[in-house]
């Protein structure tokens, strides 16, 4: 068998990292991270293993290539709003950010709502985290000095935004600013109590 050259399969302007993390984003999404293997994410890039495994260890660090970047992205939003004055136009752009993030990431955000259980328990290290996250922008979108029920409504405001996961399925002639302004929409008007 002939050895692959990941130089010759990988398209010009693109590091072989980002081709492989790519290929795993589709085939992860399509297939399930379980049902996916390793060498199948090889030959979707047109490399061998081996070389795959120069990249990446394990399929755990692919996973967590996959999904690092979004919490990182996501974290430094709940940094940022944290610095802001809690004001209608403001509450607006952070949904908006998170928003942007989740719709620049909705495929591998759909493959970690579908396979939630397993990708936790791959990424059981970052979980408090990810909670802790949550927890933060919920307090800062439910305004100062919140009540329950403002807490509540700041939870499914969030909740609402990450329906861009399954805005290809369930609206797939559905364009981006389209997707955007109505889903921003929804998450202010639950965030409002309407």
């Amino acid at each position: 068998m002939a050895m692959r050259s990941s130089v010759g399969s990988v398209a010009a302007g693109r590091s072989t990292k980002d081709a492989i993390r790519d290929a795993a984003i589709r085939l992860f999404s399509a297939k399930g991270f379980d049902q996916t293997s390793l060498r199948e994410v090889a030959d979707a890039v047109g490399i061998t293993k081996a070389s795959l495994y120069y990249h990446y260890a394990s399929k755990l660090d692919l996973l967590l290539a996959v999904i690092q970047p979004i919490f990182d992205e996501l974290r430094g939003n709940v940094d940022v709003a944290e610095g802001l004055e809690h004001t209608a136009r403001n509450v607006r752009h952070v949904l908006a950010a998170q928003l942007g993030v989740l719709l620049r990431n909705r495929t591998a955000g759909a493959m970690c709502v579908r396979d939630s259980v397993t990708i936790l328990n791959a990424i059981s290290d970052l979980y408090p985290d990810i909670i802790d996250n949550n927890r933060r922008l919920c307090t800062w979108l439910a305004g100062p000095d919140p009540d329950d029920a403002a807490m509540l409504r700041a939870s499914a405001s969030l909740e609402m935004l990450t329906s861009v996961f399954w805005s290809r399925e369930l609206a797939p002639g559905a364009n981006d600013e389209l997707i955007e302004t109505v889903l921003l929409n929804a998450a202010l008007g639950v965030l409002a109590g309407e």
